[in-house]
């Protein structure tokens, strides 16, 4: 069976990317749907390997670049997105990372962050052991969600608890306020001191307990998929209730969320079943919580001072063995977040990481190449002309400038410059970089070919300094600016800086002079990014 050329056209259209259908910053549309016309149809279409370009009944033209309607993965949310697990899988060592490393290596964070993602939690270590620390854990990913406990509340022994979790009782695994709609998604719990007896954390993966209802009692699964079960809290100043499944699912059937609280579920609610649906109802729930408390699904382990739990509230169950508080003293901070501020903070991380690591690609494959005649290649060309800006002292994303003022000549060999066709190098780095990096980087590099034309007018004498191949150049790409072209120049906000890059991109052409690596502009860049 053949393929359309062009699947539906109010879907192709609908997702057009060109600057008058979305704002180039966000990628908002621009257009309402019903501002497409009745009976919208292409009536040109032409695909190769760079992409789909149509011409459409109104008029209209979009272009569509290879790849843009990649299918995108499962919910993140789901089972299906995620690593199901026992204890025996942590055999080897917990998710883990050192604080300071967390905080400084954007790889580190990417990895306990996705840990949380995949595996539904992570722990961090060395956190410093004073109060208020949870709240910037909280803050390096995400937002604190305050709730009635406050920004953070504190978990030790209290006189008269209004909640079993500030006893020195055991806690059995249970998901914290499931009373609320919706859930606190990310709970975070910070150790500051702990050295009684007893006092263990456990964790079990709601999700597998799930998968094993699902595949041992496929009945009981469901009855709990879609009865709603009651849970409320309430103290001197708060009444909270909220009615969910135990065990959530998205439209397509897959579990999204387990709610389970056998201290906050209020029973008494479920009078209103039919006596055999309670029977029905209870056998249901006996046998999940059975298969929530079997041995070889909890994973337990003793918090330290200093480390920190992040964990997934919507999968994972958690719960603490019993401790007696004349033993010594267990004191731990807590604060909730939410999944979807950590997973924006892990998606911006992936993504500024594969910027990089394409912008790297660039420089160890087409940058090794001949750079227009020179001794250099095009890749030492613009390390070189980075170290120079950095030596000079220059703000960081001028030296960022000096890095990549000539990644235009990447799409080529740059040596169609040297044949006699102008190749609008600048502009076409300056629209690559520009998704990315702000104006005060992009500008200078859309700016430094004109600057070369600017200082021949400007500088009596610069022309005699360029090399042979940008005196080649210079008559391809404008030549020499008239007065009232370099004074527009020199009035630019950016021309100074361009006129910077120019400098370190004359010199930066030297066999002899130590060439830095990419590498050692990478953490440069990465602030930088947008």
């Amino acid at each position: 069976m053949s393929v359309p050329l062009v699947p539906h056209p109010y879907w192709l259209r609908d997702n057009c990317p060109c600057p008058e259908c979305r704002a180039p910053r966000g990628g908002q549309k621009l257009f309402q749907i019903g501002d497409l016309p009745d009976g919208l149809s292409a009536v040109e279409a032409t695909r190769d390997a760079a992409g789909l370009a149509v011409r459409w009944s109104d008029g209209h033209r979009s272009y569509y670049p290879a790849g843009w309607d990649a299918p995108a993965g499962p919910d993140g949310r789901t089972e299906h997105a995620e690593r199901l697990w026992e204890a025996a899988d942590f055999a080897r060592g917990l998710p883990e990372a050192d604080w300071a490393a967390y905080l400084a290596d954007p790889e580190e964070r990417i990895a306990v962050l996705a840990a949380v993602r995949r595996s539904g939690f992570a722990v961090l270590r060395g956190v410093p052991a004073v109060e208020g620390q949870v709240l910037r854990v909280a803050r390096s990913f995400g937002y604190v969600r305050e709730t009635n406990y406050g920004e953070l509340f504190d978990v030790r022994v209290e006189p008269d608890p209004a909640n079993l979790a500030f006893t020195g009782l055991a806690i059995a695994p249970h998901t914290d306020n499931p009373y609320r709609d919706p859930v606190p998604t990310l709970q975070l719990l910070h150790c500051l001191r702990n050295d009684c007896a007893g006092g263990d954390s456990g964790l079990v993966d709601g999700f597998r307990a799930a998968a094993l209802l699902r595949a041992e009692d496929p009945a009981a699964f469901d009855l709990l998929a879609r009865t709603p079960v009651p849970f409320r809290y309430r103290d001197r100043g708060t009444e909270l209730s909220a009615e969910k499944p135990l065990i959530g699912l998205d439209p397509r059937g897959a579990v999204r969320e387990v709610r389970f609280n056998n201290r906050s579920t209020d029973t008494a609610a479920l009078s209103a079943l039919a006596p055999a649906e309670l029977d029905a109802f209870y056998a249901a729930y006996r046998r999940f919580a059975a298969t929530t408390l079997r041995p070889e699904l909890r994973l337990d382990f003793r918090l330290a001072p200093g480390d920190c739990l992040l964990f997934d509230n919507t999968r994972l169950l958690h719960a603490r063995t019993a401790f007696e508080p004349g033993t010594g003293h267990r004191h731990l901070q807590g604060c909730y977040a939410d999944l979807d501020g950590l997973s924006s903070t892990l998606a911006v991380l992936r993504r500024e990481a594969a910027v990089l690591d394409e912008l790297e690609a660039l420089f160890e494959g087409g940058g090794s190449r001949e750079y227009l005649g020179e001794a250099v290649t095009m890749a030492a060309h613009m390390l070189q002309a980075a170290a120079l800006a950095r030596a000079a002292g220059a703000p960081p994303a001028l030296v960022a400038a000096a890095l990549l003022h000539d990644i235009g000549h990447f799409r080529g060999s740059g040596l169609e410059l040297m044949a006699g066709t102008d190749n609008r190098h600048g502009e076409s780095a300056a629209a690559r970089l520009a998704p990315y990096f702000p104006p005060a980087v992009t500008e200078p590099v859309r700016l430094h070919v004109a600057a070369k034309r600017y200082l021949c007018t400007a500088e009596p004498g610069y022309a005699d300094l360029l090399s042979p191949a940008s005196v080649h150049t210079l008559a391809l790409q404008g030549g020499p600016m008239t007065p009232d072209e370099a004074a527009a120049f020199a009035a630019h906000p950016f021309g100074a800086d361009a006129v910077a890059v120019r400098r370190w991109d004359e010199a930066a052409k030297d066999l002899a002079a130590a060439t830095p690596s990419f590498a050692e502009f990478r953490p440069l860049l990465r602030e930088l990014m947008r």
